[in-house]
Parts: C-alpha cells; sequence; structure tokens
C-alpha cells in the first residue's frame, strides 16, 4: 500500500494538474519525488549520508514527465533521508539556474543545516495520534487573539523547566496554558514558525532575526524552537514536538494561528542566498520585470509572484498543510496585499489565490487575517479584502493612540485638541466607515500595539524611538508612533507622570476590549513589559523581548484589568456585535448604539466633531439572536480635567438602574456592583473611562 507524505489533488479551473503530487510520496520500497519548473531543462536529486551531509550516496537524474514535472525514484528515499536537488536550464533574462547549486525542493516537510550554511531537505513521514484533541472552533465574536512570540513567552519563565524554555513544548507547558486560560484569551497567534533563516548582513553584525520573517520553506517548522531532544533526534521529532504542542493547546480549548510569511523568501535580491525557489524557476516564483529586475513590493528584496499557478498553488497547498496534518485553527497573512498582485502587479480582491483560500473546503474553518498592506505602489488596502476575510486595523490603532495619547499631549501645549471624539467613536462602534455592512465589525481585527512597534508601556513611556541598538543609527522602525512620554522620556522616578502612564495604558488596554471587532493584545502588554523604547526589536534574541515575569505590583494590578476586561467582555454581547445594526430595522447580533453627551443628552453632530468636545457616553444594545438581550453603558472622558457627568435615561422596559463593571482610575480593579439611578450624576477623573451594565 503506497503512504503518501504528500497529497494534493487537482483543483479544477484554478491551478492545473500539473502541480500535483509534488514533494516526496513514500511506499514499501522507498519514495519518489516530484518538483515543477516551468523552465528548467534538466534536474537531479542527491540522496546523502545520514551524517556526513556533503556526501551525496546517489545521485538520480530527474525524469520530465511534461508540464514542468520532474520525477525521480529511489530506495534511499525513506524516512529521515537527506536529500537536495540541483537544476539546469537557459541563460537568460529572469533566468538564474546554476546545475552545480544544491537546492531544497519547495514541498520538503523536514531540513537540516549542512557544514556550509546549505541546506538538505529531509523526508518526514508526519505521522502523529491526535486522540481524542479536536479544533476549539472559537466563533468570531468570541475571540480574543494573543500575539506572541514562541521563544520569547517562555524562556524566562520560572515555572516551566530550563529544558524547555523557548520551545514548543515549553509553550504548550501547564505553566503557559495557566496563563492563557487565566487572562483570558481564546487563540494564541505565533510569529512565524516556518523555517527561516538570519539574513547575512545581520550575522555580520552579530544580531539575529528574531521575528522569523525570512522564511527558507513554507512546510517546516523552525528546528530552533524545539528541545534540544527533540533537534537532535531529527525533523520528525521535531514536527512531532510542534504537532504535540498544538494538541496540549486544543486539549485547553485555545486555538493556534500561525503568522505566515508568503509574500517574500530568505533568497533577498538577486545575488542573495540561493537556497530554493530562485534556482528552480526564478522566472515563476519571483515578481520581476521583463529584463528580470526584481519588483520588491516587500522590501524584503523580492515578491513571490503569486500570479503565477506555479507560486499560488505552493502557497495554497502549504496552507492546506497546516490546517490539516498540523490541525492549524488560523492564519495571519504576513504583507497580504502581495498575494493579491495580479499579473500586472495591482492588488485586487478577486486575486484567484485569495478566492481560493476563502472557497477551499479543506481551509473552511480557518480563520484568515489579512495584513493588508505592502510597500508597493497602491499598498494600503485596509477595509479591501472581502468577505471571509479579517484584517488588521490600522485605522483604529492610529485613532484610538490619537486619542488617548497624541491628541492629550497636543492639548498640553494648545489648550485644546486637534479633533473631536466622532472618529474615536466610530472605531469603538465596529468601524463601519471601513468595513462594509456586509462584512460587519468582526472583519476588523483591533489592535493597539503589535510585535511590530512600541510596547504599551513604552507607547505611554516614550516620545521617539530608540533603535541604536539595531546597527542602523536610529533609522529603522517607524517615526510616526502617535506616542505620548507624559512628561519624561523612559525611565523616571517622578510618581505623578508614572500613575499617568499606569493609566494611559488602562485606557488603551480598556478601549481595545471593549470596542466592537475582534481585539488582539500583544504577548505582554498585560503585564506592561517594556522594549527600552525599541520600535523595532526584530533583530534581537534576548531578555530585551523576552517575556519577564517578575511583575512589580502596578504590572500585576494591570494584569487583573485585562483579566476583569476580558470577564466583562464574555459576559456582555453588546459588546461584541456580529453584525452592523441598521436604523429601523431589527438586526439580529447586532448591537443598536446611542450616543450620549456629558449631560446624559443625545449627542449632536457638532458636538461629535468639535476638537473642544471630547467626552461621550454610549450605550449599546444587543439584538439577542443566541444570548440573552444585554445593554452596557461606556463613558469616555477624554480630557486631563476632572468631569461630572449625567447619566442618560432609559426606556420604560430597559432597565432601571446602572451597575458598575470597571474604571479605567482605579490603580486595582474593583469588584462593581455599586448602582446607579438614570439621571443621576457621576464624576470622573481627568483623562479616564467607566463602564457600567443596564439591569
Amino acid at each position: 500500500m503506497v503512504r503518501p507524505e504528500t497529497v494534493l489533488p487537482a483543483r479544477p479551473g484554478l491551478l492545473g494538474s500539473a502541480f500535483d503530487d509534488l514533494g516526496v510520496r513514500l511506499g514499501p520500497d522507498g519514495g519518489t519525488l516530484r518538483v515543477w519548473s516551468g523552465h528548467a531543462d534538466a534536474m537531479q536529486m542527491l540522496v546523502f549520508d545520514d551524517v556526513d551531509l556533503d556526501w551525496a550516496t546517489e545521485t538520480v537524474t530527474m525524469v520530465p514527465l511534461g508540464d514542468g514535472v520532474f520525477e525521480a525514484t529511489s530506495a534511499l528515499l525513506r524516512p529521515g533521508a537527506r536529500y537536495a536537488i540541483r537544476v539546469g536550464g537557459p541563460l537568460g533574462p529572469g533566468n538564474t539556474f546554476n546545475p552545480q547549486t544544491l537546492l531544497v525542493e519547495p514541498y520538503a516537510r523536514g531540513l537540516v543545516s549542512g557544514n556550509f550554511g546549505d541546506w538538505r531537505a529531509v523526508v518526514v513521514e508526519g505521522g502523529f495520534d491526535w486522540g481524542t484533541s479536536t479544533k476549539p472552533r472559537v466563533p468570531l465574536d468570541k475571540t480574543v487573539i494573543y500575539e506572541g512570540h514562541v521563544k520569547g513567552l517562555t524562556k524566562r519563565h520560572p515555572f516551566i523547566p530550563p529544558a524547555l524554555h523557548g520551545t514548543y513544548a515549553g509553550l504548550a507547558h501547564p505553566a503557559m496554558i495557566d496563563h492563557f486560560l487565566s487572562l483570558g484569551i481564546t487563540s494564541v497567534e505565533l510569529l512565524p514558525i516556518h523555517a527561516f533563516a538570519t539574513e547575512p548582513r545581520l550575522l555580520q553584525l552579530g544580531l539575529t532575526n528574531y521575528w522569523g520573517y525570512n522564511s527558507l520553506n513554507f512546510f517546516t517548522p523552525h528546528a530552533a524552537y524545539a528541545t534540544a531532544a527533540s533537534r537532535a533526534e531529527g525533523p520528525e521529532a521535531v514536527l512531532r514536538e510542534f504537532k504535540g504542542m498544538v494538541k496540549l493547546l486544543h486539549e485547553a480549548g485555545l486555538e493556534v494561528i500561525l503568522d505566515v510569511v508568503y509574500n517574500h523568501t530568505a533568497e533577498e535580491g538577486i545575488g542573495g542566498p540561493r537556497t530554493s525557489l530562485r534556482g528552480i524557476d526564478n522566472r515563476s516564483y519571483y515578481r520581476q520585470t521583463d529584463d528580470g529586475a526584481y519588483i520588491d513590493e516587500t522590501g524584503c528584496g523580492n515578491a513571490v509572484d503569486t500570479s503565477t499557478d506555479a507560486a499560488a498553488r505552493l502557497v495554497l497547498d502549504s496552507l492546506r498543510y497546516w490546517a490539516n496534518d498540523v490541525q492549524i485553527d488560523g492564519f495571519r497573512f504576513d504583507l497580504a496585499v502581495t498575494l493579491g498582485r495580479d499579473e500586472r502587479h495591482s492588488f485586487t480582491p478577486e486575486h484567484p489565490l485569495l478566492q481560493a483560500i476563502r472557497d477551499d473546503a479543506e481551509l473552511a474553518d480557518v480563520k484568515l487575517i489579512a495584513e493588508p498592506w505592502d510597500v508597493g505602489m497602491g499598498g494600503w488596502q485596509t477595509g479591501n479584502f472581502g468577505d471571509g476575510w479579517q484584517e488588521w486595523n490600522d485605522r483604529y490603532r492610529d485613532r484610538v493612540r490619537n486619542f488617548w495619547l497624541s491628541d492629550i499631549d497636543y492639548a498640553r501645549r494648545a489648550d485644546t485638541t486637534p479633533v473631536g471624539i466622532g472618529g474615536f467613536a466610530t472605531r469603538l462602534a465596529g468601524s463601519s466607515n471601513t468595513f462594509s455592512e456586509e462584512r460587519g465589525p468582526l472583519a476588523s481585527i483591533n489592535f493597539v500595539t503589535a510585535h511590530d512597534g512600541f510596547t504599551l508601556r513604552d507607547l505611554v513611556s516614550y516620545d521617539v524611538k530608540h533603535n541604536l541598538g539595531n546597527g542602523e543609527q536610529n533609522r529603522d522602525g517607524a517615526d510616526t508612533n502617535r506616542s505620548f512620554n507624559h512628561g519624561a522620556e523612559g525611565r523616571t522616578d517622578d510618581e505623578r507622570v508614572l500613575a499617568t502612564r499606569r493609566k494611559a495604558m488602562r485606557n488603551l488596554m480598556g478601549t481595545l476590549l471593549v470596542s466592537a471587532g475582534i481585539p488582539m493584545i500583544t504577548a505582554g502588554d498585560e503585564m506592561g513589559r517594556t522594549q527600552r523604547g525599541n520600535n523595532n526589536a526584530y533583530c534581537h534574541d534576548s531578555a530585551l523581548t523576552w517575556l519577564s515575569w517578575d511583575l512589580a505590583p502596578w504590572q500585576r494590578d494591570l494584569f487583573a484589568h485585562t483579566q476583569r476586561l476580558l470577564q466583562i467582555r464574555r459576559d456582555n454581547p453588546a459588546l461584541r456585535p456580529r453584525r452592523f445594526a441598521r436604523l429601523g430595522e431589527r438586526i439580529p447580533s447586532a448591537s443598536v448604539m446611542q450616543w450620549f453627551d456629558e449631560k446624559g443628552r443625545t449627542m449632536s453632530s457638532d458636538a461629535f466633531n468639535d476638537p473642544a468636545h471630547r467626552t461621550l457616553q454610549y450605550l449599546a444594545t444587543s439584538t439577542p439572536e443566541h444570548e440573552d438581550l444585554n445593554q452596557v453603558l461606556l463613558v469616555v472622558h477624554g480630557t486631563e480635567a476632572p468631569a461630572d457627568i449625567v447619566l442618560p435615561a432609559l426606556d420604560d422596559d430597559a432597565g432601571t438602574a446602572y451597575v458598575s463593571l470597571w474604571s479605567s482610575a482605579d490603580e486595582a480593579p474593583t469588584p462593581g456592583g455599586e448602582r446607579f439611578a438614570p439621571g443621576e450624576t457621576v464624576s470622573l477623573a481627568g483623562a479616564s473611562m467607566r463602564l457600567f451594565r443596564v439591569e
């Protein structure tokens, strides 16, 4: 009986059958390798000694089968075998063939490094006992994403054994699972775990590519994140450890989302490392002009050309592998606009690959999250990815930062703010000006921080970036951060400044977790993690980027606030509508929103746009479909002077009292429960929020 390692059925009408069954297929007498190249005229497979990766024990000339497919069979191509290919082809613009270069075939399931920094593919069977583990399939309206780094999350954790620090196994240790569950998140989003390499430029500086946005291969987990025992055993054990992590997280009810980098590879620009696609068929895999110059829409030296069937099919097959064989719950697509560029290099939401990802039956239950920009022409596409996709909402990030930070900084210097509260209110309510009614608020991945940029603590502690340690004279990283140091740059002993910063962090976290849409928390923000002002720490694998679990009392308080807010979000469906409301209609699972000023009066359009008016009351009423009727009142006060507000009146059948749930003015969260009557006056601290439930 044939045991396939790669079984890839045809997709009629999309990507031709020439791309079926690529990679290694194992049988009782060895294995068969198939590789596609549209322009090659010769190909060899080499099998290497298990110990000496420079000793080829067999060289097989691969047979052309037609449609660009080359095939070789060998009894030595068995589980654990190390192998590579060599590809020859014509010279000319766009072709970069070198029949002496050893290359990784794109569908390899395992990799090992050779003696000179080159790579060998490894045959992996991939069998695994999933037991009764199943995907949690968390509904979008109840999803809370936690973005973190495999190594950084556990490297310094005091309750995880040192042998598991910084590993896949460490991430699934009970201490980490307890952290995730006690915090209240539902989905762990991991920075890239596809096998990746550090750029030569960074190596020369003594730095490393810590984040991992530099993929070598789209099917292989990064071996350096496995335990020493798994690495010593080989790629099969590395994959088994990764699957074991997924299994344990699933058994705890937690989803695993992967940040995937299909937009470019570690081969960089022409003249960079030649490891795989460039040597197999440069013209078919990378975007370029007619004369062979690369069109770099990623800022990383190359851009994968998904307008070709070969590249598009490679991406789709990789996704299906991770979603099914490895049971991954979702994907966040780095620079997703690049994937949606057509043969003219223009973005279109109808791109065949984007539609295939959305419509593929084997990806039906997978969360699809686009980073909706790249650095090419027309690269900013927030809101344009279409039904079935969620998107990182940078407009939300910028507006929330402006409201709580840069606007207040401006007001200190000018005695007024630059804009009113209207734009902030739109973001609170689900960004209906960015996402269509058909897609609804759950198309928005709301975030205030991410791996790229300031941490939450640094956002309120630094006016400017401090990236000298990156070796680029502080030129790298964003210059516009919408941050505010509140009176001192970085570290300070001024308790007044520190208290104001703590409240600002609570305002930012509170806004994120009560907004309509899907919230994403950056790992460590719930504990006030700092990178000492570095807003582009991609090249630091050190205590600068690893989470510290040694917490000061104020950090424990911030964690408790985040816990409390996530519990409130779970308990109150009015805060997490699935659809936008429509005036005069009953839309199931929408939240009907009413807006009031500080006097409890209906908000006028002039007040929304008045820079002098920074206080808002937002009453959200759920439209029951699967949960009970629910009403919450959020009071937002966006100036630093304290204020008294009058709670708005309620409809006779809506409720009789407001019950206090949370306040950003509190250093530590209180149990709440204090009751207020409609029309009663409540005092608010300067620049603060307060949340009530209607009873």
